[in-house]
């Protein structure tokens, strides 16, 4: 006990500490990495759909959720945290046990570490696919186009492909050789599905952008990660489907209140990341069209670690939001407040994965 309240010491008296030059120039480069992500547009809704870690699996176990007609198994890495599916097959299906009742709009992000299929080799690995379907029969499908219709994609160290089918004929051909995923490094990917317009981010670029891309008048109910003629044994997790574009203005001007699950930070960090800015920038637009209008920002998570040091991450979350809102978007930080529960006012059991995810969030009320 005295240790923990040692480090909240220590951690509290960072904020009373002058700003150097130095800090000076690294808050500059934070704000101008939040700014140059400014072509992801994306924000995501208030509603968690589906969220998979594989923290509730065992070490060396196949994953509850998923089935597959290959091998795989959760693994721990030692320079990432938490748990990873390990795929260890070069042309089998790692399909989702869940019909995911998607809605016409939805955010699917994950993150990925490419590794080679020879440690001695990089470019021993070539892509991975994943495939979103709509599909009445059982949730292993192993065939190359699963189910009635749907779209596939690509994801490789030479660029991106994406593919939309119906009846097992292919109906749209998109391709980019934009930003590539990096070998033997964590990659976040995020794909927004807005009726039949497909966009895909990776490393602050929009690297896909089709209008017209899905099959018309589809909603999708079932996943899968594909590995069919595919090399390398690539680790996935943090697996999350969101719904999108809330509206923003109505919940926050009208209900008073916005939740937000498109506020990302690292696990245990207090620093807001890039992929933020669409969500961010959502709320400035509607402060700065009503001025007048005061917020206050709270923070909340979930309830694994210890219970003051949740909390004193809750505050910290919730203030770093506000700096960024003040300092990159140009909002008066007087017409701002905040504050943070930790893990006390949880709005879902933290009996899962799933209802974790859904207990770390930012919300924004208005004053």
């Amino acid at each position: 006990m005295k240790t923990q309240k040692v480090i909240s010491i220590l951690i509290l008296s960072l904020f009373f500490i002058p700003i150097s030059a130095q800090e000076e120039t690294e808050t500059a480069q934070t704000q101008d990495k939040i700014q140059s992500f400014t072509k992801y547009d994306f924000v995501a809704g208030d509603k968690i759909l589906f969220f998979d870690d594989f923290s509730q699996d065992a070490i060396g176990d196949f994953p509850a959720l998923w089935n597959t007609d290959g091998s795989g198994e959760v693994q721990t890495i030692s320079n990432y945290p938490g748990k990873w599916l390990k795929t260890t097959s070069d042309d089998n299906a790692y399909c989702l046990m869940k019909d995911l009742k998607l809605p016409n709009d939805f955010i699917f992000e994950f993150d990925v570490i490419p590794t080679p299929k020879d440690p001695d080799e990089d470019d021993s690995f070539s892509n991975f696919g994943f495939t979103f379907y709509r599909c009445q029969d059982e949730f292993l499908q192993t065939d190359i186009v699963p189910g009635e219709k749907g779209f596939s994609v690509i994801v490789g160290t030479d660029g991106w492909k994406a593919d939309s089918y119906e009846d097992g004929d292919y109906t749209v051909n998109l391709a980019s050789e934009l930003a590539p995923v990096k070998i033997n490094k964590l990659n976040h990917v995020i794909l927004w599905v807005q009726n039949r317009r497909l966009r895909i981010y990776y490393d602050g670029q929009k690297v896909i952008d089709g209008p017209t891309a899905l099959p018309a008048n589809t909603t999708y109910n079932r996943f899968r990660i594909a590995m069919y003629g595919r090399s390398g044994h690539p680790f996935f997790s943090n697996i999350k489907i969101t719904t999108a574009a809330p509206d923003t203005r109505s919940k926050l001007l009208t209900e008073g209140k916005l939740i937000s699950y498109g506020i990302y930070f690292d696990s245990g960090k207090d620093v807001v990341k890039q992929e933020s800015y669409g969500a961010l920038n959502d709320i400035a637009v509607v402060l700065k069209e009503n001025s007048g209008v005061k917020i206050k920002i709270t923070g909340y998570t979930d309830s694994d670690g210890d219970d003051a040091l949740n909390l004193d991450l809750s505050k910290r979350r919730a203030a770093a939001v506000k700096n960024e809102l003040v300092k990159t978007f140009g909002i008066d930080a007087a017409r701002i407040q905040t504050d943070g529960k930790g893990e006390s006012e949880p709005v879902a059991p933290n009996t899962n994965a799933e209802s974790k995810a859904k207990n770390r969030r930012v919300e924004f009320i208005k004053l």
